[in-house]
């Protein structure tokens, strides 16, 4: 169906909220949402009035002069995004998928403002000081790659390592839940991966209907519950010294997964909830997508992406923020060789030589469960990687 000046569109209905810069527009059938800068909400609010487009754009012109001012293609990017119910009367026939969360509802708001309330978020945030201080204190706190050893059979370490760090990510998330449900919006929980780990993630999309500064503590809720646990770590160890070796291994498996997890929520180049902070923070919400457009331009191995656009008024945080994205690959470069690299070689230095003495012996089967083990993982990795491209095609 063509588009010209005097055509006359009637929109889906939409919410429209102002957020730090621009506007937030919330698709109500969908629940999908888009950031749009002034021009664009008279545009719609004019549209919304029946006004053809003709005159929209005339109107639009004197006030908008330095703007390119195009309401036919406007239009158009407006069926696009599936805004557009009828063209001149004309009802477009558009499939509408509301994957917006609907979990969880059966949780009390209540129970989540008992954990995250103007008094809670000051408390979460003294503990990650006070770990930062113990850890200053007690340099002996910070983790090696033998915590991960605690028995010398490797199936039991795995696993061991499994079970505390599926708590504990089953913890983090929940912080996430009890903060969305302490706004009394729905929560979905969903599985993902962060390079070569299977994660679960909460789908935090309903926070587009806070504002800004509501939406920080939902971003940061995974941390304050990962700092808490860890707290209860450091203070365990540091009052039970001479604890069984297995009570403090078990410790030791707490910090240096919680240790690694929060390290990597400071990797740029990937989504984790500081990254959502950042952006929340900057009102900058295509920080990933434009630092990358930015840095292709010196960078040939990353792929350039047309369909990106930086605000004008956003490029000095773009180009800010294409340093941390650098800082964050050079980051998970340390971490592989001073944690995982270790823990792999001698994972597998001690157990592949054991499938040589099959028989009664039981480390061989503790290193065909151990590869075992490695496939299973192997294969969430493979499907969750394949859902999120499945998940890129529309």
């Amino acid at each position: 169906m063509n588009i010209t000046l005097k055509s006359q569109l009637t929109l889906h209905p939409l919410t429209i909220r102002e957020d730090k810069k621009h506007y937030i527009v919330e698709e109500s059938l969908s629940g999908d949402f888009f950031e749009m800068p002034k021009i664009c909400i008279d545009a719609i609010d004019l549209i919304n009035k029946d006004v053809p487009l003709d005159y929209i754009e005339q109107n639009l012109k004197p006030q908008y002069p330095e703007e390119e001012v195009d309401l036919v293609e406007f239009a158009e990017q407006l069926v696009e995004l599936g805004l557009v119910k009828e063209i001149d009367g004309e009802t477009l026939q558009v499939t509408k998928n509301n994957d917006s969360p609907r979990g969880f509802t059966w949780l009390s708001p209540k129970v989540g403002q008992f954990f995250f309330n103007k008094v809670t978020t000051k408390l979460f945030m003294a503990i990650i000081i006070l770990n930062i201080l113990l850890v200053i204190v007690n340099p002996q706190l910070l983790p090696t790659y033998q915590d991960l050893f605690i028995f010398d059979a490797m199936t039991f370490n795995i696993l061991t390592f499994m079970g505390i760090s599926l708590l504990l990510i089953v913890t983090h998330e929940f912080g996430h839940i009890l903060a969305v449900r302490s706004h009394g919006l729905p929560a979905k929980l969903e599985v993902g991966h962060r390079l070569l780990f299977v994660v679960f993630q909460t789908d935090l999309s309903p926070a587009w209907k806070l504002p800004p500064k509501q939406r920080n503590v939902l971003y940061l809720a995974g941390i304050c519950f990962d700092q808490l646990m860890i707290l209860i770590a450091f203070t365990l160890k540091l009052s039970f010294p001479e604890a069984s070796s297995l009570f403090i291994g078990i410790l030791g498996v707490v910090v240096l997964d919680i240790f690694i997890k929060t390290i990597y929520q400071c990797c740029f180049y990937m989504k984790t909830d500081i990254y959502y902070l950042c952006e929340n923070l900057t009102g900058c919400y295509n920080l990933m997508e434009n630092g990358r457009q930015y840095l292709s331009k010196w960078l040939p191995f990353i792929k350039q992406d047309s369909s990106t656009e930086t605000f004008e008024d956003e490029a000095r945080i773009v180009r800010i923020y294409s340093f941390f994205y650098l800082g964050g690959v050079l980051l998970t470069f340390s971490i592989f060789i001073i944690y995982f690299i270790p823990q792999l070689y001698y994972a597998y230095s001690q157990t592949l030589p054991e499938l040589l003495h099959p028989g009664g012996n039981p480390f061989f089967w503790d290193a065909v469960v151990f590869l075992g083990q490695t496939i299973l993982i192997g294969s969430l990795l493979i499907y969750s990687w394949h859902k999120s491209n499945t998940s890129r095609t529309y």
